[in-house]
């Protein structure tokens, strides 16, 4: 039976990963055999501790006499995994972090979007053109501009992958204070259906997850104990929160052609908290 989960030989680039679902996805791609660039901004010793496991991984996967990834161009180099460091809210900087990843990896066989922030709650009188613009350009015009950055390449080999990581807020218009985010993670949904639209028959798909209450850094930075409490008690039918790993599991479905069929849709991971 073919393990649609063995990434051998496939680059993957993954933004926003130097923690939580991003850092879960670039882990877990390696895992299955992928070459992984983490890209991050702020958390470098995050990014550094992803491509640490992810290296430490597959070679005690080679030592153990599992197959390893074969042996990429000389150009490319035969590393298993990077951290690069872009500011993904600027062109020139994507441009860099797709260049360093295929320098170093290879040619990019799949994206992963998944970098972004609510950055603040703020009601709508309290949001400035500028807070917009920064909401806006980190989860919206980066996905956009990334993947217009590697879909080049994709059409050269008649293939590629790009997932999208939105969010339950762009279903449901977002918790109270969120209305910035929430539009731009709505934004990201439609793009995904324009996207795939685009280029599903030239050999890209192009799909979306929509994680609801996850563990990770962005709850706790923007969601109370209590909040996060009443959500796995009262909210949620599934009874708990969920996990970084298990959005990331989705996301590896989506990029595997166990997923072939699927075109721009977008899959709700959320306990059951919104169902379609």
């Amino acid at each position: 039976m073919q393990n649609f989960f063995d990434f051998t030989g496939k680059v993957v680039l993954v933004t926003g990963a130097s923690s939580g679902i991003g850092r879960a996805t670039a882990e877990f791609f390696g895992e299955c055999g992928a070459r992984v660039a983490v890209s991050y901004l702020k958390n470098q010793a995050g990014a550094e501790a992803a491509v640490a496991a992810i290296s430490a991984n597959q070679a005690l996967g080679a030592a153990s006499g599992a197959e390893s990834s074969p042996t990429v161009s000389e150009t490319s180099g035969s590393r298993r995994a990077i951290a690069v460091r872009a500011d993904v809210t600027k062109n020139s900087e994507i441009e860099h972090m797709i260049r360093e990843t295929e320098e170093n990896l290879g040619a990019i066989d799949i994206l992963v979007n998944n970098a972004g922030s609510l950055v603040e709650r703020l009601k709508t009188a309290e949001l400035s053109e500028a807070r917009w613009d920064e909401v806006f350009a980190l989860n919206v015009k980066s996905a956009f501009f990334a993947a217009q950055a590697v879909i080049p390449k994709m059409l050269e080999k008649g293939a590629g992958v790009i997932v999208n990581v939105t969010s339950i807020a762009g279903r449901n218009g977002g918790a109270p204070g969120s209305i910035h985010y929430s539009a731009a993670k709505g934004a990201m949904i439609t793009m995904n259906k324009g996207l795939a639209k685009e280029f599903a028959n030239q050999g890209i798909r192009v799909n979306g997850v929509s994680p609801g209450v996850i563990d990770t850094p962005f709850h706790e930075t923007f969601s109370t104990p209590e909040a996060m409490a009443n959500f796995a008690n009262n909210i949620i039918p599934m009874g708990r929160v969920g996990t970084s790993r298990e959005v990331a599991q989705v996301i590896a479905f989506l990029a595997s052609d166990a997923a072939s069929y699927l075109c721009g849709e977008t899959i709700e991971i959320n306990g059951g908290m919104l169902m379609d």
